[in-house]
């Protein structure tokens, strides 16, 4: 308890020095545990954008390509799957459910998919979650709309309101389609995946907002599409479509069935398998971050050795008055250790306390920005593991001017320098 208060009152007595390690410590931390929070909750929702799917088909190109546009509205799918072709799979035995999507036109920058409710019924995302509709239904008419919750959010948009497609993907387009507006019926619940981003309409109008002969009769037949309520049609085309099977089991038989496709050339891919592939090609980066964190941690405990060591001459005669009081060379040791420990200490609770801090204000702005949902829960086993890490290294680095104070002799504070 002495050797606690003497330590407490000698980093007092030094407190520019130990408040600016403290600093770079706290910085440190924050800056660590963000990095590996984020990380981690970038990881999970990667792997949570789709969750219950088999297989993913579209017409033949690159897995990762596939992946991307059909799921994260990345890109785009550089040839398409004829409906026939749909159907024939659709109707294969071992196939549950299918969900067709019709990509390629966006609205002011956000994706537009198109598909029928089966999307609503069948598509999961996370550990199997249903999608919800938080305010209003579902499409029921091939002119209705439902937005994704981000969509709606940074856009401003309200039940009612009318919306128009433009053509083509991305933020900028010179051709909208204004003779096919679209009215809000639905905004789904958040999801923290591409769903957020995404506007659905019905697969059918798809056909219709680039069909220009039909711009010709709408008025004529204004009656006529009120009560149309197919929202399929006959499309002759297709992006790709989401397969359900009865069995897992299954699905690398279906999936090397449908590779080997007589009347088109298809791809079906593994979702989880392709994630996990295109997550690896990825990791380098996740891993430069956690070395430049590591990095910024060393860089830190070595500027607290920098300041132990640099103060050290300078507190020769008040070790020196300690010895003469009776401390011994293992009590100095323990002093300058157990200061390296409350500054190593201190540091790190400054810097969970501002990763807190961080985390609660950047947290909205992660979600709408990258679609990452971090949450502020309790510290993990690893990350724990990390502070214990850095308070073990703190002490160990202490070590270095405690053992060249513990070498120090009476007369060393004593005598006279000139």
């Amino acid at each position: 308890m002495i050797l606690f208060k003497l330590a407490r009152l000698s980093l007092a007595n030094r407190k520019s020095s130990a408040l600016l390690c403290l600093f770079t410590i706290a910085i440190s931390v924050m800056l660590l545990l963000s990095i590996e929070r984020i990380r981690i909750e970038a990881k999970a929702s990667f792997s949570n954008t789709i969750s219950g799917t088999d297989l993913i088909v579209g017409a033949r190109s690159g897995a990762t390509e596939l992946l991307l546009a059909s799921v994260f509205r990345i890109g785009h799918t550089t040839n398409m799957v004829s409906w026939q072709s749909y159907q024939e799979i659709k109707q294969q035995r071992g196939v549950k459910w299918t969900i067709p999507i019709s990509l390629g036109d966006s609205h002011r920058g956000y994706a537009v998919l198109g598909t029928n409710l089966d999307y609503f019924t069948h598509y999961r995302y996370a550990k199997k979650q249903a999608l919800h509709v938080e305010q209003g239904r579902l499409f029921a008419h091939p002119t209705e709309v439902v937005l994704g919750a981000l969509a709606a959010k940074e856009l401003g948009y309200e039940l009612g309101q009318q919306i128009v497609v433009s053509h083509g993907a991305g933020n900028t387009s010179f051709h909208h389609h204004d003779a096919h507006p679209f009215t809000i019926v639905g905004i789904l619940a958040a999801t923290g995946t591409p769903v957020d981003k995404t506007v659905h309409i019905p697969l059918i109008a798809i056909d219709r907002i680039h069909d220009t002969s039909s711009t010709e009769h709408e008025h004529e037949h204004e009656h006529e599409h009120e009560q149309l309520t197919d929202l399929v049609g006959h499309p002759k085309q297709i992006s790709a479509f989401l397969v359900g099977l009865n069995s897992p089991v299954f699905a690398l038989q279906a999936q090397r069935n449908i590779n080997q496709f007589k009347d088109e050339p298809l791809l079906a891919i593994l979702p989880g398998f392709t994630l996990r592939q295109l997550w690896q090609m990825l990791s380098f980066v996740e891993k430069a971050l956690w070395l430049i964190s590591i990095a910024v941690v060393i860089i830190s405990l070595l500027g607290m050795l920098t300041t132990l060591l640099s103060t050290l001459n300078q507190r020769r005669r008040e070790l020196a008055i300690l010895r003469s009081v009776g401390a011994r060379p293992s009590h100095i040791f323990s002093l300058l250790s157990l200061e390296s420990l409350l500054v190593t200490s201190a540091g790190v609770i400054c810097g969970v306390l501002g990763f807190y801090l961080l985390i609660a204000l950047c947290a909205p702005y992660l979600q709408s920005v990258a679609g990452i949902s971090v949450s502020l829960s309790a510290l993990s086993g690893y990350e724990v593991k990390l502070i214990a890490s850095i308070i073990g290294a703190g002490l160990c680095v202490g070590f270095i001017p405690a053992v060249t104070a513990y070498r120090y002799s009476l007369a060393d504070g004593m005598s006279i320098k000139l």
